[in-house]
């Protein structure tokens, strides 16, 4: 969690840095491909300013108002941050290459325009780095393309995808502009504009579906659930494992809900030295103290199972077992 809070904080405060820089520079030279640049780099300071938003929001502890917490509203965040993305970053900076295809003009190319993409190499490098680091201690074993498939955490794995994009962006600017300093030709610089565009657009599109599956309530992967139902299967006051449902309800934080077949004679063994000295007693008043004693036991086995269960899987912040 602090690791995505940095890498958070330090792609705002980077990519904040270089929209200023890059956005002046682009109106002085009239470039398209440093233009998109800036762009982008308006767009990810701000996206990435809702990602930092919504891991503040998330973190407020559950109230009458949300029973389950506001986990939830990381997930929310991270989806307006990749519309964000796609309309602001993908939408305008296509825009501006295909009316600079349509209308070319020559932009001036002079050394300024390439010390600031040295600049950016160097500022989105280090936030990538930043990104890349988080992830990695976040991801443990798994490789970075599971991690991105199931991370329940959008915020450092966004920031990873979209400084990944910004690096690449300004080596593609980077290209491109050399290009049409060399060449002449003003295609080359709307063409990285273009080029730029379509990278945040496929980064846009990844995490919007990304944050509709955890919207949507994603379910614990296979494997774990069936980690989980072993491990209930194994206790020997259950019987049987009748039903079984869970779903994301922030980083890192599940609900499970299970219906459980409670064996009967296990419990009967761990009451029965407390009460074969009492048979001899009125027999009504037996049964009714015995039932009430099965009943207790049942929510007892129950409480070191819901304890069991949070120990063994932490992810499991919220847990509903009932006996079926």
């Amino acid at each position: 969690m602090a690791s995505s809070k940095t890498a958070v904080f330090a792609a705002v405060v980077g990519n904040s840095i270089l929209a200023v820089i890059k956005l002046a520079v682009a109106l002085i030279s009239g470039s398209g491909a440093m233009f998109a640049e800036a762009v982008h780099s308006i767009a990810d300071a701000s996206n990435q300013a809702l990602l930092w938003t919504g891991m503040k929001r998330s973190l407020k502890p559950a109230d009458e108002a949300f029973h389950y917490g506001y986990g939830g509203e990381r997930f929310l965040f991270a989806l307006l941050s990749a519309v964000g993305i796609f309309v602001l970053g993908c939408g305008v900076t296509i825009a501006h290459g295909v009316h600079g295809l349509l209308h070319p003009t020559q932009p001036e190319l002079g050394w300024m325009v390439f010390a600031v993409l040295a600049i950016s190499i160097v500022i989105d490098g280090a936030v990538l780095l930043m990104a890349w680091r988080a992830v990695r201690k976040d991801a443990g074993r798994k490789g970075l393309l599971a991690y991105l498939r199931t991370t329940t955490d959008p915020t450092a794995a966004a920031v990873l995808l979209e400084d990944l994009v910004a690096t690449l962006g300004v080596l593609v600017a980077f290209a491109c502009i050399g290009l049409a300093r060399w060449t002449g030709d003003p295609f080359w610089d709307s063409l990285g504009s273009i080029l730029v565009g379509l990278m945040m657009g496929a980064v846009a599109v990844w995490l919007a579906m990304r944050n509709r599956h955890l919207l949507l309530g994603q379910a614990l992967a296979t494997e774990r659930q069936q980690e989980i139902r072993s491990f209930l299967e194994s206790r020997p006051a259950v019987e049987a494992v009748r039903a079984m449902k869970s779903r994301v309800v922030g980083a890192g934080a599940f609900k499970l809900q299970a219906d459980l077949d409670f064996n009967g004679r296990a419990i009967g063994e761990k009451l029965a030295p407390h009460w074969q000295d009492r048979f001899s007693e009125d027999a009504q008043a037996v049964c009714v103290e015995f039932a009430e004693a099965v009943v207790q036991e049942i929510a007892l086995e129950t409480d070191r199972i819901e304890r069991d269960l949070r120990a063994r899987f932490p992810e499991l912040v919220w847990l509903d077992i009932e006996s079926d």
